[in-house]
């Protein structure tokens, strides 16, 4: 192959002599010879019946031949064979490397013997003449139709001018009407608002006045000034507060929002169409939470929150695992982003533990991946990619889901029981402590002291259930604990798993139910019973986007037995 110097001999230069000018190229020697060197190599034994060309004819070779060697590129070494399963030519070391299976391999020289007459040159020949000269029939097509859309397109343009005409004064007049609505139905709820704003500023104007005059009070009054004074402000504070409950609970604060319904029939518009929509007044809820303030804390009032009262879950199906791969522990199911369902079905049993992908009608449609640990719980992570604790092993494998296999090990100083992830951090737990783990760098950080039966990860915080302790605690990602919450509603938690408000949602194992908490831990409430079907509840998750909930409850035993050894669980799909 040429050196990247240019036509010099590579032989007075790989000599450390003068530059010469090459004016020959050997074929097989792949190097640039001058006059003299040329005629040394004509001369030796082992070079003497070596092709060789001109300089000139050898830069009038393509520039992708000017880059094929005669010597392997991995092992440096004469290309001297040819494999015919792999259609590439190889050297000797290549078949230990790369060709033990290969039975039919040929001497290269076979292969090239001829190649220049053989019949594939002219087929070559006449493949590039036809490939070129449809190429040149699709561009002469191309070009005639472009000219043809063009055509279309100015006739298409008049056509719409014409019509836009017809329309145009047609929707001029309905433009016109339905702005008026839109104006008259606006200036109703500006006024309104208007005189409520008026209202409020009086409201605020005699609070501030008597925030300035406070300060004066408590400087220079007497004593019995200002137990009137006191009296007097703690009236003025009291209707103000009823002025904004009263607000707060009437419908003086409900979102009035104007809203505009394009008209259905603008296709047959000049025929039909009489009205261009309709303005409505559309009233939602409010979305607005105040600050209670003092006056709640001072009477010692608990203050309601509205939305933990509207969770209603609704059933939407049921997915049971199929009797030929029922195990003998109990499953974990995960809900997936393409609205999928993953199910860890787990065993003591070699190699009987599987992950198992579910379509989201519940119908079984492969298995995953086997585990010959036993496993303990998984989470989604991203892109494909779920989470494994591996207990009795103190590891933690990430599994592409896709391609079937396991993609990184993580290796943790504990048993490794429930784990949590957002897509950047792996939270791993057993009952004395918990690991952090950065899925960038692959970092750890222990959190010591700080245990766990079942967690899961929200905006920063870990939040996990102590199942032998019967309440459920609220984590900074440093080990600070922010809250702990217990109720006899609670009791022996399982899983546990959070929406996109951030309420937390527990599986209470023995009142058979699920419970919700508030994002403060302040409050609960039962969203399902015994009554719904939920029968020793173990885990739960939630899909934040969706709003969908899976519960895994156990199937209640018809058989009359008290305890025949047969546990069998289904999983519940709520929407939330």
């Amino acid at each position: 192959m040429a050196s990247s110097g240019g036509d010099n001999c590579n032989l007075c230069n790989d000599d450390g002599g003068t530059s010469t000018e090459a004016v020959t190229w050997c074929t097989e020697c792949e190097v640039l010879l001058c006059t003299g060197c040329e005629k040394h190599h004509t001369k030796s034994k082992a070079s003497k019946d070596h092709k060789t060309m001109s300089t000139k004819d050898y830069h009038n070779l393509p520039k992708f031949m000017l880059k094929i060697s005669s010597q392997c590129r991995d092992h440096n070494k004469k290309i001297e064979l040819f494999c015919s399963f792999h259609a590439c030519p190889c050297c000797v070391q290549c078949i230990t490397d790369k060709h033990k299976k290969c039975q039919d391999l040929k001497p290269l020289s076979d292969i090239l013997k001829q190649v220049k007459s053989s019949a594939s040159v002219q087929l070559f020949e006449k493949d590039l003449k036809n490939v070129k000269e449809n190429l040149e029939e699709i561009i002469k097509y191309l070009k005639s139709r472009m000219n043809t859309s063009s055509s279309q397109k100015t006739k298409g343009a008049e056509q719409i001018r014409s019509m836009r005409k017809l329309i145009d004064d047609f929707l001029n007049k309905l433009e016109q009407k339905i702005l008026d609505d839109l104006e008259s139905k606006h200036s109703q709820l500006k006024s309104k608002m208007n005189t409520l704003l008026h209202q409020l500023k009086t409201q605020a104007n005699q609070i501030s006045q008597l925030q300035s005059e406070f300060s004066k009070m408590t400087q220079y009054a007497t004593e019995l000034q200002m137990y009137v004074g006191l009296r007097e402000i703690e009236k003025t504070t009291s209707e103000a507060a009823k002025y904004i409950d009263e607000l707060n609970s009437g419908d003086n604060l409900e979102e009035k929002n104007l809203e505009v319904t394009i008209s259905s029939g603008l296709q047959s518009i000049l025929q039909e169409v009489e009205s261009f929509g309709d303005i409505k007044i559309n009233t939602n809820p409010s979305t607005l939470r105040l600050n209670a303030g003092r006056k709640y804390q001072a009477q010692n009032l608990v203050p309601t929150i509205p939305i933990i009262e509207e969770i209603k879950p609704t059933i939407l199906r049921t997915l049971t695992i199929p009797k030929d791969m029922k195990s003998d522990r109990v499953p974990v199911f995960r809900l997936l982003l393409d609205g999928k369902y993953l199910i860890l079905n787990r065993s003591f049993l070699s190699e009987s533990s599987a992950l198992l992908l579910f379509r989201n009608d519940g119908i079984f449609e492969r298995q995953v991946i086997t585990f010959t640990e036993y496993p303990c719980d998984f989470c989604y992570v991203r892109n494909n990619t779920v989470a494994v604790t591996l207990g009795s092993v103190d590891k933690t494998v990430l599994v592409d889901i896709e391609k079937n296999k396991i993609i990184q090990t993580i290796q943790l100083s504990h048993y490794c029981d429930g784990v949590a992830s957002d897509g950047k951090l792996l939270v791993i737990n057993s009952v004395e402590k918990i690991t952090i783990v950065n899925l960038n760098d692959e970092s750890q950080t222990i959190l010591e002291g700080v245990g766990a039966t079942h967690i899961s990860l929200f905006g920063g915080n870990i939040y996990a259930n102590i199942f032998k302790e019967n309440k459920v605690c609220c984590y900074k990602s440093t080990g600070q604990l922010l809250w702990t919450f217990q109720h006899q509603d609670i009791a022996r938690p399982r899983g546990l798993a959070l929406d996109k408000h951030g309420f937390v949602y527990i599986a209470s194992r023995k009142n058979n139910s699920i419970v919700v908490v508030t994002p403060d831990g302040k409050t609960c409430k039962t969203i399902l019973s015994e009554a719904d079907g939920i029968n020793f509840p173990v885990y739960i998750d939630i899909h934040r986007e969706t709003g969908l909930m899976i519960v895994l409850s156990e199937l209640k035993k018809t058989s009359g037995k008290k305890d025949s050894g047969d546990r069998y669980f289904t999983a519940i799909i709520y929407k939330i």
